[in-house]
């Protein structure tokens, strides 16, 4: 008479189902890191691995890793406000044809995205508080102007790049005196950058930052003292009068970019899948989105691979253990 026998199943098989941690993370990796769509991934494993999988299944499996990315998501979240320095931006994008933004925070040791339906300084108020008196990278966008007078303890520096394409505005108006001016301004943001660029030519940094105050004064002298009386004109002298430190911070604090590059780089590949995806699709499409873009921008900024990380969490994920922090280092993540 025969005797039957069985065994416990390994921890996280049960809860895997019929496809395991890695292939898992390569469901991911191509939806989150590729953009490929439900459509595009089921005939990739059809016709390249021979696995038959369903688009109903695929969503199943993606809803399930973005469950396991909440912990790491929130972990970023509480961290942000303690962070020294933070580039953000913002885009528009549509969630089941409304209008959303995504948000990008951006700081030395990670990216984090967030979807909202607002863009205005709410968004900055729940990611940052109040209390945040680090360095913030910005454009010169209403929300964040707002955010500075109600955290009086934030330093800001405003993107010197969106200020030349302003600038630049003033260089095609049809009135000849706003063009003439904004060619002057124009050739003195060129000086400026141009010291930047050659920094390695000047001995000491004292004489390299009085090269960028001198360029400094002039700009704004002639942006206040000698603009044109039209309304352009004196709107941009306006915001020189007002928010000069936060155009030039740069000059006396070494640590700052002038320029918000870093926030709107992040926002590449992002751009790139809402041409595919056309947006997000409900709550559980902004969750998703937000947290694979933020494993993926932030694996990328800290030279790890994006899809080592995802078979790492979910393989605690599935095994009931506490998913691994985005900011461990991980072996093997060349």
């Amino acid at each position: 008479m025969s005797t039957r026998r069985s065994a416990e199943l390994a921890s996280g098989l049960r809860e895997a189902g019929l496809i395991g941690p890695r292939l898992q993370a390569l469901i991911g990796f191509l939806k989150g890191a590729c953009g490929m769509s439900l459509g595009v991934m089921r005939r990739f494993f059809r016709d390249v691995l021979g696995v038959q999988l369903s688009k109903g299944y695929l969503a199943k499996l993606l809803n399930r890793i973005s469950g396991c990315l909440a912990d790491p998501w929130d972990e970023l979240a509480r961290l942000l406000p303690d962070q020294a320095r933070v580039n953000v931006d913002e885009t528009g994008h549509k969630n089941n044809g409304k209008r959303f933004w995504t948000w990008v925070f951006r700081s030395e040791m990670f990216t984090l995205f967030r979807i909202s339906p607002s863009r205005g300084s709410d968004v900055l108020l729940e990611m940052l508080g109040t209390e945040f008196n680090g360095l913030l990278g910005c454009d010169y966008f209403s929300a964040y102007r707002k955010y500075m007078r109600l955290n009086e303890n934030v330093q800001v520096q405003f993107c010197l790049a969106h200020l030349i394409r302003d600038v630049k505005f003033l260089t095609t108006h049809p009135n000849p005196k706003n063009r003439k001016h904004g060619e002057l301004l124009l050739n003195y943001l060129r000086k400026l950058f141009g010291i930047i660029h050659r920094r390695d030519e000047y001995p000491t940094e004292s004489g390299f930052r009085k090269a960028l105050g001198r360029v400094r004064d002039d700009i704004v002298w002639d942006a206040t003292a000698h603009a044109p009386e039209s309304k352009e004109a004196l709107a941009l002298a306006d915001r020189f009068c007002e928010f000069i430190e936060n155009y030039f911070l740069f000059i006396t604090n070494p640590d700052i970019d002038p320029t918000n590059n870093v926030a709107e780089q992040a926002f590449r590949f992002v751009a790139i899948q809402r041409r595919i995806t056309q947006g997000t699709r409900g709550i559980a499409g902004q969750l998703w989105s937000q947290r694979i873009w933020s494993v993926v921008a932030t694996c990328q900024q800290r030279r790890t691979s994006a899809f080592h990380y995802l078979t790492k969490a979910i393989s605690a994920f599935l095994s009931h253990q506490s998913v691994p922090s985005l900011l461990q280092p991980l072996p093997d993540s060349s």
